[in-house]
């Protein structure tokens, strides 16, 4: 089985202002992507998966905003291999029956956040209501940690060290930080060894492949692969891509005395079994 924990539902541009899209050219060396959300193209472009978790975004201060029942409605239509979360953007004052919503009216199975690109710190107090939330009915949270291509997203916001304290006081809530923190891995790979609930996903990582070679080595290091779930960061790139990607990674070392990753360590990674670890019924 290989779960991706980590996929988006757009439709673009309708769900993004047009600042976002200006700046979102940063992201691809100045090409416009189309970044609408296809079930067609995803399944034709992740054929080895079995289940995979969508989500939305919702992040006023960065222009991005798409309603949860969009994401149900997609999840509706293929039931069988989609796994729904909710996006709550914690600095609008709705977001507290947004969560009531997308929880049980629309039977969505976890929360994704956007503490950068909406600029809140995950950690912050006024946020308590929501790990209360999650733990209470056994929500799994995802958070967007590291890079961004906004300029007005501040990076304070995204640091993994601000889940350390997360996780000391709500230690019953599973979470998981995408991108593995990138770049701040080394602190992502240190929060995820310290806490049992504190997962990262390797997403959006292969197109950068000696980066990823040391962040993986360092979590190999650590010895957390146990810690690190599989996901794509689809319409950005693809399982297929991805896979291939990390499955190639040690090729580049060819010739030289650098220390391989563990490709036993990286394949139980890929088909391991993230809804039971996040605590997903699926």
């Amino acid at each position: 089985m290989i779960v991706d924990v980590h996929s988006h539902y757009f439709r673009y541009p309708n769900h993004f202002t047009e600042e976002f899209k200006k700046q979102s050219l940063r992201s691809r060396n100045g090409v416009e992507v189309d970044l609408t959300v296809r079930w067609e193209e995803y399944r034709a472009s992740a054929q080895e998966c079995d289940k995979t978790i969508v989500f939305g975004a919702k992040a006023k201060l960065s222009g991005q905003w798409v309603p949860d029942r969009e994401v149900a409605g997609y999840v509706a239509k293929n039931p069988d291999r989609l796994i729904g979360f909710m996006c709550l953007d914690p600095t609008q004052p709705s977001w507290r029956d947004e969560m009531e919503e997308g929880h049980r009216n629309l039977r969505l199975k976890g929360i994704k956040l956007l503490p950068m690109y909406a600029g809140f710190k995950p950690n912050d107090p006024q946020l308590d209501d929501l790990w209360r939330y999650a733990t209470k009915h056994g929500l799994p949270v995802l958070l967007h940690t590291g890079t961004t291509f906004i300029n007005h997203a501040p990076l304070e916001c995204t640091l993994p060290r601000l889940i350390d304290d997360v996780a000391i006081r709500f230690p019953d809530v599973n979470i998981v930080m995408a991108h593995l923190g990138h770049p701040y891995e080394g602190e992502c790979i240190a929060t995820i060894r310290k806490h049992d609930n504190v997962y990262a996903d390797c997403s959006a990582l292969h197109y950068r492949p000696f980066q990823l070679y040391h962040s993986l080595m360092l979590l190999q290091e650590y010895g957390v692969w146990h810690k690190l779930l599989f996901g794509s960061d689809y319409p950005f790139t693809t399982v297929t891509a991805s896979l291939a990607g990390m499955r190639q990674l040690n090729k580049m070392l060819e010739g030289t005395a650098l220390p391989r990753l563990n490709m036993d360590e990286m394949e139980k990674m890929f088909h391991r079994d993230s809804l039971a670890a996040l605590g997903i019924s699926a």
